[in-house]
């Protein structure tokens, strides 16, 4: 018989638990239904005594103390070995987090099992299937393994957050055996609000063509007037930021460039596949690379000035057919009137 633990952790604050760990534990109250199996929530924290009241009635299971308030290796692959022991575990789920992505791998080795990442799915059939997409989203797998204990790293989104009722439920201490200690957080570096422009739990997803930067009906280009009408949206909206391969490769090309993308906006085929309800796309083609990366996108819309372009014959639910410098300084004169 099967037996599942779904690991957890504090987000950055320490009150709370991640959105992606409560995702998880989704994805571990379905499979222990499924196979019938006894469910049981490790928790790793400093403080884990508020955190087990967002989780549901279950076995639940903690590390707590104050080496474990920031992510580091050995102490968070101790954590996990330990709580995987304590659980018996043949089947651990996890978020995949860079906490917990950083340390799967050598806490199966240290428990003899194996590990998969970037799960999409978990179906119990009746044997345990995972499955996963290869190749940038392009070819998806069914994965089966008998080696015991089987990680499995859950990709953000693939669930929904869990959000049942409080329980009471206090969390059984595990003690663990920490290793020395050798490096230490002496506090966090992160870019101001208004410069962020990648937000994974945002609800909107706007991306930028190469469009933007090319010449204008008077027949020259307006890089900088781009560059406020997307900022002004993302500020308004708190919207996340995605852009083609073709317009964040132009400043290596001498080409003029938005100044606040990087590669790690690029979505698509050789980029990322993010998931967000809504999705915005903007001055893009909207051919089979870009498509790649809106595989998730729940609701898709474009703003395109060719009504025959790849992107509005059936990959948008929603096509403009307008100008897009146009179109955003509408709205982003909207959005302001309203905030006003």
């Amino acid at each position: 018989m099967e037996s599942i633990l779904v690991l957890t952790h504090a987000d950055e604050t320490g009150a709370a638990l991640t959105k992606a760990s409560l995702e998880a534990v989704t994805a571990g109250l379905a499979l222990s239904a499924n196979l019938n199996a006894t469910l049981a929530i490790g928790i790793v924290a400093s403080d884990p005594t508020h955190l087990s009241k967002s989780l549901p009635s279950a076995r639940l299971l903690a590390v707590a103390g104050e080496a474990f308030a920031q992510p580091r290796y050995s102490t968070d692959a101790a954590a996990c070995e330990a709580l995987c022991r304590a659980a018996n575990a043949t089947i651990v789920l996890a978020p995949g987090s860079s906490r917990f992505t950083r340390i799967a791998a050598g806490v199966a080795h240290r428990l003899g099992g194996f590990v998969d990442t970037h799960i999409a799915s978990i179906a119990a059939t009746p044997a345990l299937e995972a499955t996963r997409w290869f190749y940038r989203q392009r070819i998806e797998a069914v994965l089966t393994r008998d080696t015991r204990p089987w990680f499995l790293l859950l990709d953000a989104g693939a669930y929904s957050p869990y959000a049942g009722e409080p329980t009471s439920a206090q969390a059984e201490h595990i003690a663990v055996e920490l290793p020395e200690i050798r490096t230490t957080a002496t506090g966090l570096r992160a870019p101001q609000q208004g410069a962020q422009t990648i937000r994974p739990d945002a609800k909107l997803l706007f991306v930028a063509g190469a469009g933007w930067t090319k010449k204008q009906p008077d027949g020259q280009t307006h890089t900088a007037e781009a560059a406020d009408l997307i900022l002004g949206f993302l500020r308004a909206t708190s919207a996340s930021l995605g852009s083609s391969k073709s317009l964040v490769d132009q400043g290596g090309e001498g080409h003029s460039v938005l100044p606040f993308l990087t590669h790690l906006n690029q979505i698509g085929q050789t980029g990322a596949t993010p998931r967000h309800p809504q999705g915005l796309s903007t001055c893009c083609h909207g051919e089979e690379p870009h498509v790649v990366g809106w595989r998730f996108i729940a609701e898709r819309r474009a703003i395109n000035l060719d009504p025959n372009c790849g992107w509005t014959r059936g990959k948008a639910d929603v096509v403009y057919i307008a100008d897009a410098f146009q179109v955003m300084a509408k709205v982003n004169a909207l959005l302001n009137a309203e905030k006003a």
